[in-house]
């Protein structure tokens, strides 16, 4: 009998399972939270206002609480590396508010009948050496018996509320840079169809498990403004999320945006995911596309990335010393993607 592959059980793998922006929108639309806990709480410094990538709660004028939490299904086979992704990719948003991660709890759903413990074990050990790595304990969490598996991490840190970087604090004239490549959903599509190579899987891991550690210098540097991770809703929409909060308009330019080898030829070949069409979907309305932008080009623009990069908001004078810290942290592929200017909330693309 064939070994059971791990994205066999799963609908949508990593960030591809997020529900659509427009969705999502809808589900949360005039619920009580939404309108009535920024006054309720004013030490609440972040809620689901813009969309930001985590809750800040302020404790004290030098300290605040940084909480999120993140999971997903299976966007590889192999288990550890599941684990690793996953764990990587929820420990981003504690570094896109500028801050430091203290603790985690994991999120356990297994179908127990399918997968042997080892196999679940593996998940597991893959988010432990993640936490190993950013100096963090996993210090307990919660687990059920489900039908697809679900692994992830509830994130603790902390953060000066000065330095807490919003989605929303994007200023007229700034520069956009992008931390990591893009591709990872091509690739996870290609991964599914078998025509992504051992050097494509390599580069796909080695993004996915690459912490986003810059975070809380990228928060020191007072010529960065504002910041998210690119995840589910692809560039354009966590670039729109930015746009919208910011009350500007984000202007991003295809040929500087930094790729994952082969994803161009990968796109081309009609290797994309269902995500991404749902995200087109839900906010294309608000996307600006010339005529020469090719079908190819606008997936990698709507592509979901699980675990992706910091999207920084910065001043053009703080340009050089925002790629010199992503440089001291190994991300050598960061580069400015566009930039910021006074206009409608939407994203303008030129190719």
């Amino acid at each position: 009998m064939p070994a059971l592959r791990l994205t066999q059980f799963s609908h949508g793998g990593g960030c591809g399972c997020k529900i659509a922006p427009n969705v999502l929108q809808e589900i949360l639309a005039g619920t009580p939270f939404a309108s009535r806990v920024a006054a309720a709480f004013p030490d609440l410094l972040v809620g689901i206002e813009h969309g930001d990538d985590a809750a800040v709660y302020k404790l004290n004028e030098r300290q605040a609480v940084v909480a999120t939490t993140d999971f997903f299904m299976p966007i590889v086979d192999d288990p550890f590396d599941f684990g690793r992704i996953a764990a990587t990719n929820a420990l981003s948003d504690v570094y896109a508010m500028g801050g430091r991660p203290l603790f985690a709890l994991a999120i356990v759903g297994m179908p127990i009948d399918k997968l042997a413990p080892a196999v679940i074990r593996e998940i597991l050990a893959g988010g432990e050496a993640v936490a190993q790595a950013a100096g963090i304990p996993i210090a307990g969490g919660h687990s059920i018996d489900a039908p697809e598996p679900i692994y992830g991490l509830v994130c603790i840190g902390v953060v000066d509320p000065a330095r807490v970087k919003k989605n929303s604090a994007g200023q007229a004239g700034d520069i956009l840079i992008l931390g990591k490549p893009l591709g990872v959903g091509i690739y996870s599509a290609a991964l599914k169809k078998g025509a992504l190579d051992a050097a494509g899987y390599q580069a796909m891991i080695a993004a996915t498990t690459r912490l986003n550690t810059p975070g809380p210098e990228l928060a020191e540097l007072a010529g960065v403004h504002a910041m998210t991770d690119v995840t589910g809703f692809g560039l354009l929409g966590h670039g729109l999320e930015l746009a919208r909060g910011s009350g500007l308009t984000a202007h991003l330019e295809f040929s500087r945006l930094p790729l994952l080898p082969g994803v161009a030829a990968l796109a081309q070949a009609g290797h994309t995911t269902g995500a991404s069409t749902r995200n087109w979907a839900s906010y294309g309305g608000e996307v600006a596309l010339p005529g020469t932008c090719a079908d190819w080009q606008s997936a990698i623009l709507t592509d979901p990335q699980t675990s992706g990069g910091l999207l920084v908001s910065c001043a053009a004078a703080s340009v050089d010393a925002v790629l010199g810290v992503f440089g001291r942290h190994g991300f050598d592929q960061a580069c400015v993607i566009g930039h910021l200017e006074t206009g409608a909330a939407q994203a303008v693309v030129s190719v």
